[in-house]
């Protein structure tokens, strides 16, 4: 069995599967986003380290918090969420905020748009986003009054069960329903705005409900309040009467349109911060285990840093010191820890770019999103197409996506420079097909449609240009060959028995035209084993044998191998993969 072997990144987490140690070239995600990973290796062992780098989050760029489930309690992976907020926005995003694992609760602020979903951890650090795109990296105290007929009430919490005697506002972030409790009241407030810190908010008594469980709505809120507290509720927040309560953040973060919790701080104007002196355990700092954290640099581009660890061999991890060194190495003047551990967690648009050491993602409380408005264009399905007849790269899926109605020009460039289709249209927002090979000209009037012949070899070119319904500008192209050299690769036979003197499997295929061709065999994380050929072969039918021995002349070991053929010209390189499975035959005894 074959099939065409992409080079780019047609899914991001294969391409990091095959990825080699070492440093690779930058991988674009979507316009003026790169990812690239890297191991490093140090005394302690090697360590995996993936980064995102992205521009300054405004206009068109966000940097923001995403809620699991859209509620405080209850946990969600990174890629789920960012499969069910696909239609929003573009987004590559890493876990956030540390959390209870007993409800999901996140331990820190959770700020979305303004709007004040979780209260911060006074004692960590917090990371808020500015309007102007600025990441400032605090610790910033809550807390809040409400007043009814009497005087200013305490208000302890946000989203959070009321303490004995304590009063907690409750609002639609929270879910559907709000705790009960034997010795609660609950004063249902609708309509009630949305929970903006550092105003005055008011909003009428519409119920109260005896016990503390009231239904919450998008438009209501609810104070439940216990003991003591509760009867000075029930006695102040009579059924029509207005209550006025301010959610009170110190400092005010005003300017602050997004934050989300996590700590310690990393990185403070450009060092390294080895103590931090914030809530943290030894047990949580000190070691070396994989890693979450995001920075901003001087030119307030933004990286997200995601280290694997606690898998020997692979990567040892990093302390939080160390995380810090490697942001400050990467240009961030300021930056701060996300929760670590089996939460570390890296992804793009659903798909997972880094190895989380529990053996697969983690369910989460919040992620951090670097998120994208403007048009955009997945890689194509066969970054090297092959029509061939062989089955395998025979059509190409290309596609672009809009989160906002907006006009789109698309243009498609033929090898030579040729435009080969271009069109501009108007979109709801929504994902869209481009077909390829393009459309063939109208007919004349009365004559048979015509059919598009097949594509001109060579590269082409995919451009998008958008400019959505705030006037916001935004372009993307994607890049894919048309090359058919490689055909009808056999591999025979695909199960080779190895005994002591070796035996022997043959490599065959077919060319359309002339070109330097490799044949490897690899294991299937990419190894090469053996490099069984390597020179022009000329067109029409090929092959070459493998004797089933390494470059040193030993049996190869026993299991699966993949065998690759890639040919390069001027067309580009194009190449297809056999599966191949070595077993060792023991010598007969004597």
């Amino acid at each position: 069995m074959t099939r065409t072997l992409v080079a780019t990144l047609a899914g991001v987490a294969a391409w990091l599967v095959l990825a080699p140690a070492g440093p690779a070239q930058p991988t674009p995600l979507f316009p003026g986003v790169e990812y690239e990973t890297d191991i490093q290796f140090t005394p302690h062992g090697p360590v995996a380290i993936h980064v995102v780098r992205g521009p300054r989050p405004v206009g068109l760029y966000r940097l923001r918090p995403v809620l699991s489930n859209e509620t405080i309690t209850g946990r969600e992976t990174v890629t789920a969420m960012q499969r069910r907020t696909a239609s929003q926005a573009t987004s590559v995003g890493v876990n956030g905020d540390l959390f209870s694992f007993a409800d999901g609760r996140p331990s820190g602020i959770v700020l979305r748009d303004g709007v004040l979903a979780n209260q911060p951890n006074p004692n960590r650090s917090s990371a808020g986003v500015g309007l102007d795109g600025l990441l400032d990296v605090r610790r910033v105290k809550f807390f809040g009054m409400w007043r009814g007929t009497g005087q200013r009430r305490v208000l302890n919490r946000l989203n959070k069960e009321p303490a004995r005697n304590g009063t907690s506002l409750f609002t639609a972030d929270w879910g559907r329903r709000t705790p009960s409790y034997p010795d609660g009241v609950a004063v249902v407030l609708a309509p009630a705005p949305a929970a903006t810190p550092n105003v005055d908010l008011t909003a009428p008594v519409a119920s109260v409900v005896q016990g503390g469980a009231a239904p919450l709505g998008a438009d209501s809120a609810v104070l439940v309040a216990r003991g003591t507290a509760a009867a000075i509720l029930l006695s102040e927040a009579a059924l029509g009467t207005t209550l006025t309560y301010r959610l009170i953040l110190s400092p005010d973060w005003t300017s602050v349109a997004d934050a989300i919790g996590g700590g310690p701080v990393l990185v403070r104007e450009g060092q390294p911060v080895y103590r931090s002196n914030e809530a943290f355990t030894t047990s949580q700092i000190a070691p070396r285990h994989p890693r979450t954290a995001v920075g901003q640099r001087a030119d307030g581009s933004i990286v997200l840093v995601v280290v694997d660890g606690r898998q020997s061999g692979y990567s040892v991890g990093m302390t939080t010191f160390e995380m810090a060194q490697a942001l400050v190495r990467l240009g961030a003047v300021s930056g701060m820890g996300l929760d670590s551990g089996g939460s570390s967690t890296l992804a793009f648009e659903g798909d997972l770019l880094n190895r989380p050491s529990g053996g697969g993602e983690r369910p989460i409380s919040t992620a951090l999103m670097l998120q994208y408005y403007g048009v955009y264009a997945p890689a194509p399905a066969e970054p090297v197409l092959s029509p061939n007849g062989d089955g395998h790269a025979e059509e190409q899926r290309l596609a672009y996506k809009v989160v906002r109605p907006s006009t789109v020009t698309i243009t498609l460039t033929a090898p030579g420079g040729a435009v080969a289709h271009q069109e501009t249209v108007t979109r709801p927002p929504g994902r869209y097909e481009v077909p390829f090979p393009p459309p063939a000209p109208a007919p004349p009037t009365l004559a048979a449609p015509r059919q598009p012949g097949p594509p001109p070899e060579g590269r082409w070119t995919l451009s998008l240009s958008s400019t959505d319904d705030q006037g916001l500008e935004s372009s993307t192209q994607q890049r894919f060959w048309v090359n058919s050299t490689l055909g009808f690769l056999r591999v025979r036979p695909a199960r080779l028995a190895v005994p002591r003197r070796g035996a022997r499997v043959t490599i065959a295929w077919t060319q359309t035209r002339g070109a330097n061709v490799r044949v490897t065999v690899e294991t299937r994380e990419g190894v090469v084993v053996r490099t069984v050929a390597a020179r022009r072969f000329a067109a029409g039918a090929a092959s070459t044998t493998w004797n089933g021995r390494l470059p040193n002349g030993k049996l190869a070991p026993g299991g699966p191998y993949v065998v690759r053929v890639t040919a390069t010209n001027r067309l580009g390189e194009v190449a297809l993969e056999g599966r191949l499975a070595v077993r060792r035959i023991a010598p007969p005894r004597r």
